[in-house]
């Protein structure tokens, strides 16, 4: 149960930097209509669309982690992802990845971007929904977070749960920023993105102890005990 309550909050406290990254993207999406039925519809295609992209990326990741899983490298894992996010807390260029700066990756996802700006040409409910679906396929240091967490799971199920219920999180502060915008001024999405960094690196402490295998329960749990075919070791 502890696992779900971090992919939600991990998505929630997230969700500012969201804001601030796609905020202009989902601010600018191409509506049928400008009625407020309208918005709302197009609020929760588009941010459905993300979080079905996380839950495939979450079977994809969870499967990874079963099979390092079967080979035994649960507790090493389990520190490597740890490890990783607290570094990624140290060093803030990994937590703010983006695409259109000049490095290997923008020719890697450039494809995505231009699907996406195909479709602001379509104007149609399916173009919106498919704008969220590849939106969830662009570079961002917190999905990468989010994926670490389904790794660690060890498990397909788990992982695709892990990173829809990452996605959830996210979804009051986006709905609310495509439904009023006038709530968010850089001064308050500031004051609230400055609470990730501490939630990353406390999941990140978290994932560390649970490798380090001891013996405490649901902080860090003793691998060893645990019966053949049970192995497990949630973020």
């Amino acid at each position: 149960m502890e696992w779900m309550i971090t992919a939600l909050a991990l998505g929630f406290l997230g969700s500012f930097h969201c804001v601030g990254m796609c905020g202009p993207l989902a601010m600018a999406l191409p509506l049928p209509g400008q009625e407020l039925r309208h918005k709302v519809l197009g609020a929760l295609l588009y941010n459905m669309g993300r979080v079905v992209t996380y839950a495939l990326l979450g079977v994809l990741f969870g499967a990874l982690g079963a099979s390092l899983f079967l080979t035994g490298y649960q507790q090493q894992l389990s520190i490597a992802a740890g490890a990783f996010m607290i570094l990624a807390v140290a060093l803030p260029a990994l937590l703010h990845f983006k695409a259109g700066s000049q490095r290997w990756y923008q020719k890697l996802f450039q494809p995505v971007q231009q699907a996406i700006y195909r479709q602001f040409n379509r104007m149609s409910w399916s173009g919106v929904l498919t704008v969220g679906l590849l939106n969830g396929l662009l570079p961002c240091g917190l999905v990468y977070m989010g994926i670490t967490g389904s790794i660690v799971t060890g498990s397909v199920v788990k992982g695709s749960l892990f990173m829809a219920l990452f996605g959830l999180g996210t979804l009051p502060a986006m709905l609310l920023l495509m439904l009023s915008k006038s709530m968010w001024s850089m001064p308050v999405r500031n004051r609230i993105k400055k609470t990730l960094p501490y939630m990353v690196a406390l999941v990140g402490v978290l994932l560390v102890l649970r490798g380090l295998n001891l013996g405490i329960p649901y902080v860090s749990p003793a691998f060893h005990d645990v019966p053949a075919g049970q192995l497990n070791c949630h973020p």
